[in-house]
């Protein structure tokens, strides 16, 4: 199955719910103490959902599907039809459209109506209350969510990207490395780190000598709209048409395009250090697209001078392809077809696709079997935080219109983010008298 094929049929099941349902090397593992890892007297590990959006829905089932003793007692959300939704969902006697072994999971389901937490501070209320977290909010408020899990001593499964501005980035670095003093164990929704093709061209990737070149593809008709609605404060319009809103998603660059970028990070086994690129809005310019770019296309220049040659597009009716492709000094791997070649194009190693995976299924199944064994072997969020910061980079080049580099941009203390989460609290972007927001123009705009 292409990789592109497998995002369309993980879509299909999202569609069904209206939403966006349905990554990672094991490190040394100590052991830990049953109070460290977790708390239920008969082995149930408890887990708390902060986000009951359809992602959070879909990585919560997929927790519970997991072969251990998982129990949701505690959930989160800054609006209350979206959590009652989530219930509902979870709570159904018919789960089919999700497991083909499992009827349903109701009965781990116990989240009584005063563990239900609505609002900006639903998360202070609902971590306390579980070994596990899983953290499905918009990109942007998980690196507040994800420090405040570490704070209280708590496993995390959160979903990419962890940030969508540098200063964000930093706060996730600084309590991913509070987490591995504490061991705790982090898994990030970077899927391809957990899935069977990849782990196996991985493991081969030598094959193809030193890689020089790469490309990567998130090409595709684009995501959802939600319209404005009669008595919606702004902060309450933009969190609810949160993926046209910088500080809440990143742009489609980090949103989406960062799986692709990771891959290409993960493979050569670094970082960019500078980035330059081009960018806009050509067909997605209504007042409900807010203020994110329709495509990008970005060079990025890692440390041995190797070019990763970028693109994402949400255009309809364009050549639609999620993918990446690696050359290296003897040959390529072509991600997406589990293929690798030799320079002349000779067929080094075929993945088998009937090995394949359900790689959003499989990190939550690695996950709860560490945490059950008192182990102690997953570390994603540096690695999380860090291809964040490329895509970051990546829209900050567009942006601009300017070659940005790694490390002044890290270390620019770039925050988007409100001063005060509150309904009534202005978002840090506003429309103007016409309803249209303020849009980055390159060569005008500066990135800091």
């Amino acid at each position: 199955m292409t990789n592109e094929a497998f995002h369309k049929k993980s879509s299909r099941r999202a569609f069904m719910l209206n939403s966006g349902i349905l990554a990672g090397g094991a490190m040394a593992a100590p052991l830990l103490s049953k109070a460290n890892y977790f708390s239920g007297a008969d082995g149930t590990i408890k887990v708390a959902l902060v986000g009951c959006g359809g992602r959070g829905t879909g990585a919560a089932m997929q927790a519970l599907l997991s072969k251990q003793n998982v129990k949701l007692v505690a959930m989160a959300d800054a609006f209350r039809d979206r959590l009652d939704e989530c219930y509902k969902t979870l709570t159904a006697d018919d789960i089919s459209d999700y497991s083909s072994t499992v009827k349903n999971v109701k009965a781990n389901v116990d989240v009584p109506e005063e563990r239900k937490f609505v609002g900006f501070d639903g998360y202070l209320k609902a971590i306390p209350l579980a070994d596990v977290i899983i953290l499905t909010t918009p990109p942007g408020f998980r690196p507040i969510h994800f420090e405040e899990a570490i704070k209280q001593d708590k496993h995390v499964f959160m979903e990419k990207p962890v940030a969508t501005d540098p200063a964000g980035v930093q706060r996730v670095l600084a309590a991913a490395a509070i987490a591995k003093q504490k061991k705790l164990n982090v898994v990030v929704g970077l899927q391809r780190h957990y899935q069977n093709s990849y782990r196996e061209l991985y493991k081969r990737k030598n094959l193809i000598g030193d890689i020089i070149s790469a490309q990567a593809w998130w090409n595709n008709d684009g995501v959802w709209v939600r319209p404005r609605q009669a008595g919606q404060t702004e902060m309450e319009y933009q969190m609810r048409n949160w993926y046209y809103f910088n500080w809440l998603c990143g742009d489609h660059i980090n949103e989406q395009h960062i799986h692709n970028i990771d891959a290409v990070n993960w493979f050569k086994g670094g970082y960019p250090v500078k980035a330059q690129g081009q960018g806009g809005r050509q067909v997605r310019k209504g007042k409900d697209n807010g203020e994110i770019f329709d495509h990008h296309f970005v060079e990025f220049t890692y440390a041995d001078g190797s070019i990763l040659n970028s693109q994402c597009r949400h255009i309809p009716g364009t050549m639609s392809r999620v993918d990446e492709l690696l050359v290296g000094t003897k040959g390529k791997i072509h991600c997406g077809a589990g293929s690798i070649s030799d320079a002349k194009g000779k067929s080094l190693y075929q993945f088998d696709s009937k090995l394949e995976n359900n790689p959003y299924q499989t990190e939550h199944d690695e996950l709860f079997a560490a945490i059950a064994k008192g182990e102690y072997k997953f570390a994603d969020a540096e690695n999380g935080a860090r291809s964040t910061m490329t895509s970051i980079l990546g829209r900050m080049a567009t942006y601009s219109g300017q070659i940005v580099e790694w490390d002044k941009a890290i270390n620019s203390g770039i925050d988007i983010h409100p001063k005060v989460y509150a309904w009534d609290a202005p978002p840090p972007i506003l429309p103007n008298a016409d309803g249209f927001y303020p849009v980055a123009v390159p060569g005008v705009t500066k990135y800091v």
